[in-house]
């Protein structure tokens, strides 16, 4: 394998620079005692960043590609680490130690030594690079999601993610082939540390190239390729009400299914099996093998999985199923007040325009749709599928609230032919060109000045092709 790193060791401290890719990345290690096998493992990895996005290779057995992971991203492990804490203690009153303490108690014995090496690998490697953190804290920050939004449940509902998203395959795509694309929502203050796309090839199961979020060992955001021929993505959710503590946390399956499954029946019987209902959603996935796509919703005490050889699937936030709808959320499903109805009626809108033309360009487009079903123009809003709370004024009814600073912050396509190629698009700062600047919004909304620091920038990036070269 071509390397693209190398270790320069000096006498008081070493120094890693990555080069050759997308312009040099420069870790400094405040411990100059790293080890031969440390430097090994290192000169398997690589980081680089651009156009927004952070890039990254690990390779290998699980502590060894943690600690590449770990080592490689440290400072922004733990500036993650350190803004959960704060919005944590500022929405709940308490300290981010009693959700450290009580993810310790929930995962017991519910992960695997596979997945708790990794994750004490990243340990490692961010103190080999000067940061500090506990395996606990390390822990809590993979199931954040179990935690903050599902096991807390005075905070599930206001501070449940949402995502726009759609697969189409068969008559519905330009070439008969898969076309996939989804943008993450929720606040930007965290939400902008799911800018790292990391490439896995661990020594046992299939390569993994996805977005992930923080330090989590699967992609949280959710959007992925494996080299077994899946790709996948999914949007939440909304007003999901079930948890169960006995359950296997979503972390834990969602990357067992992503390194294991060889097809989406796989796929979808790992996520089923001992769900806990943490970051229910309806998954969409394609099998660039056999050229179908499906849905798996997926609640605590219902599922449904379902297959298409042709046509299209669309995610909004809202279910299909009636039986997770109305036993277990309180969400609406034909009010177009709700941003989540009203992006799966525009969603309908797009599909039936561009069917049999969909490709990565009409999806990309589609993605950064401003177009308001319910005031019938384009609005930019919390009802469009390229979200904007920020922008919206909260007069129209059944609007969460009015100027929030959260919304779509990213937008990803891909398609069977870039799969193939271990490649896909991704755009950062937004689906479109708005992008977003924390220092005017917050001069305009003093409201949210307690965000004041961890608010930053989120300038609109141009799309681009991640990895930078092909799979060799």
């Amino acid at each position: 394998m071509k390397r693209h790193s190398r270790i320069l060791i000096c006498s008081v401290s070493i120094v890693l620079l990555v080069a050759g890719c997308a312009g040099e990345v420069i870790v400094p290690v405040r411990d100059a005692s790293i080890t031969a096998k440390e430097k090994e493992w290192l000169e398997k990895a690589y980081r680089y960043d651009k156009n927004g996005w952070i890039y990254l290779h690990i390779e290998g057995e699980p502590f060894e590609r943690g600690f590449q992971r770990g080592y490689l991203t440290a400072d922004e492990i733990d500036e993650f680490f350190k803004t959960i804490a704060y919005i944590l203690k500022f929405k709940t009153a308490k300290e981010v130690d009693f959700f450290v303490e009580a993810a310790a108690k929930l995962f017991k014995k519910k992960v695997s030594k596979e997945y708790i090496e990794e994750m004490k690998g990243m340990v490692a490697g961010m103190e080999r690079a000067g940061k500090k953190v506990a395996f606990e804290e390390m822990l809590f920050m993979n199931g954040f999601i179990d935690i903050w939004w599902y096991w807390w449940p005075e905070e599930k509902e206001s501070m449940s993610p949402g995502c726009s998203a759609f697969v189409a395959t068969g008559e519905a795509t330009a070439d008969g082939k898969i076309v996939m694309a989804h943008n993450s929502w929720t606040g930007y203050a965290y939400l902008r540390f799911c800018n790292i796309i990391v490439e896995i090839v661990p020594d046992k199961g299939h390569r993994i190239l996805m977005q992930s979020w923080g330090p989590c060992i699967y992609s949280a955001t959710d959007f992925f390729i494996t080299s077994a021929g899946l790709i996948g993505t999914e949007t939440t959710i909304g007003g999901f009400n079930g948890f169960d503590r006995k359950g296997t946390p979503v972390f834990e399956r969602a990357r067992r299914a992503m390194q294991y499954a060889d097809s989406v029946d796989e796929w979808a019987q790992i996520m089923i099996k001992d769900n806990n209902g943490a970051y229910a959603n309806s998954w969409l996935l394609g099998d660039i093998k056999t050229n179908e796509i499906a849905r798996l919703e997926l609640g605590l005490k219902h599922h449904r999985l379902e297959k298409k050889a042709t046509g299209w699937i669309t995610g909004s936030n809202v279910t299909d199923n009636i039986e997770i709808l109305r036993n277990e959320t309180n969400a609406p499903y034909d009010d177009i007040r709700d941003g989540r109805v009203a992006r799966r009626e525009r969603w309908k809108q797009l599909m039936k325009e561009h069917y049999g033309k969909i490709d990565v360009e009409i999806a990309k487009r589609m993605l950064a749709d401003h177009y308001d079903v319910y005031l019938q123009k384009d609005n930019p809003s919390s009802r469009t599928i390229c979200g904007h709370y920020e922008l919206d004024d909260g007069s129209v009814p059944g609007s969460r609230s009015a100027y929030r600073p959260a919304g779509a912050i990213d937008g990803k396509v891909v398609d069977s032919n870039m799969a193939q190629n271990w490649q896909f698009w991704a755009k950062w700062g937004s689906s479109c060109d708005i992008g977003f600047d924390a220092q005017k919004f917050l001069e305009k909304h003093t409201q949210y000045d307690w965000l004041e620091g961890y608010l930053k920038d989120l300038p609109a990036e141009p799309w681009t092709i991640f990895p930078a070269k092909q799979k060799q």
